[in-house]
């Protein structure tokens, strides 16, 4: 089931990988902060979102340099929130890695 319908396709490849990255990062911040007050249900929503956008990320042709980092990205992140943490990754981890991402998208636009 496609959760962004809207996105699917022209409208998400037309974004930077910096705005990519930073809308994944968006709902992976939500899906730690869901999860940290107890509410697995918005938890896993969010969490599943980020996926989602995170494979669109992996399948736009304009990322193909960058399929190792953001398959690996993948990897981690459902291994952090539904395995068994093998990588011992942390929340902040993850919310380290996408603030900068909001930086350059920031930059981006002039902000």
């Amino acid at each position: 089931m496609i959760i962004h319908k809207d996105l699917v396709g022209d409208r998400w490849n037309n974004l930077s990988i910096a705005e990519q990255m930073a809308n994944v990062g968006c709902d992976v911040e939500r899906a730690i902060r869901w999860r940290n007050k107890g509410n697995l249900e918005y938890s896993r929503n969010a969490f599943e979102r980020a996926l989602e956008l995170l494979m669109f990320t992996i399948a736009d042709p304009k990322n193909k340099k960058r399929l190792k980092e953001l398959c690996r990205l993948k990897e981690v992140w459902v291994d952090y929130f539904f395995g068994n943490n093998q990588y011992s990754f942390t929340d902040e981890f993850f919310q380290k890695y996408f603030i900068n991402f909001n930086y350059m998208a920031a930059l981006e636009k002039g902000k």
